[in-house]
């Protein structure tokens, strides 16, 4: 029972093939780069690109379950392929918001992920989280350089999901029956503003980390040089939602695995070394 785990530069990902390899589960990862994956060694790793079909017969090859990403391209034709192949099972990462009639980029890119999964025949979950915490790793580099948190929403809070929680979540879908159609909404366990996040993260480093409010237009800026505008627009109308409106945190993650999810303080020592000066 070969799993497919595609996406293997993910953190979830990786976070995935290493739990399927402590139970003793065959693994393959996939990716449009797989060289580029830091992965354990002995791992089988493959090349799949969903927008190139000719790389998914080997990667498909004695395959009978799969960990997806939302990718929409070529999505529809991996799926084919896959149930060709004998596939039986797909794990899908969406997102909490996905939904194909979204009016936000995100969600109708998720949600239509998920109806491409649904239409091709294959048993599928779908693992929703919400804010990933692996999100504020992007605040490293400053945090590094000025001990310092720059953000515009300090009160905007959130449950933030650590990678190895969707990941577990995911192991069990993978390996145990019972998790076909069911859709999960993976959150941490507890709501935390972005502001007390900064302080977790000078905790788990040692030393204090300042948060300074950043003016809305320059967070926009920032947000436009890695996205789309339409996504930017989607991450500040949430972020700001947030601050009285956020997203209640869930027990699932406890509820799947049978252990509660981790903090973001434990996420945060998890990642100290991504945070200091010389990275551990």
């Amino acid at each position: 029972m070969t799993i497919l785990v595609t996406g293997a530069r993910g953190h979830v990902a990786r976070s995935l093939i290493q739990q399927l390899l402590a139970a003793g589960q065959p693994v393959r990862a996939a990716g449009r780069n797989p060289g580029a994956a830091r992965l354990p060694a002995g791992v089988d790793v493959v090349l799949c690109d969903l927008a190139d079909p000719g790389t998914f017969d080997t990667a498909l090859a004695g395959v009978t379950r799969v960990f997806l990403y939302a990718e929409p391209r070529g999505l529809d034709g991996f799926l084919a392929r896959a149930a060709a192949a004998g596939v039986k099972h797909v794990v899908l990462l969406s997102a909490l918001l996905a939904d194909p009639d979204a009016t936000d980029a995100i969600g109708r890119l998720h949600g239509d992920a998920e109806q491409a999964v649904t239409r091709s025949g294959i048993a599928w979950t779908f693992l929703r989280p919400g804010d990933f915490a692996t999100n504020t790793l992007q605040w490293a580099p400053l945090v590094r350089a000025e001990g310092m948190v720059r953000d515009a929403f300090p009160d905007s809070r959130s449950a933030p999901v650590h990678e190895a929680d969707i990941a577990a979540v995911a192991v069990r879908a993978l390996t145990e029956p019972g998790h076909e159609g069911a859709t999960y909404t993976l959150t941490g366990p507890e709501l935390v503003s972005r502001r007390r996040q900064a302080e977790l993260i000078g905790e788990a480093v040692g030393r204090p980390v300042h948060f300074a409010v950043q003016d809305l237009e320059e967070y926009r800026a920032e947000l436009s040089s890695w996205t789309t505008p339409q996504v930017a627009d989607v991450v500040i109308r949430e972020s700001a939602a947030a601050v009285d409106r956020p997203t209640p945190a869930t027990d699932t993650v406890e509820k799947v695995t049978g252990r509660p999810a981790r903090t973001y303080g434990q996420w945060a020592r998890d990642h100290a070394g991504d945070f200091r000066d010389e990275p551990s």
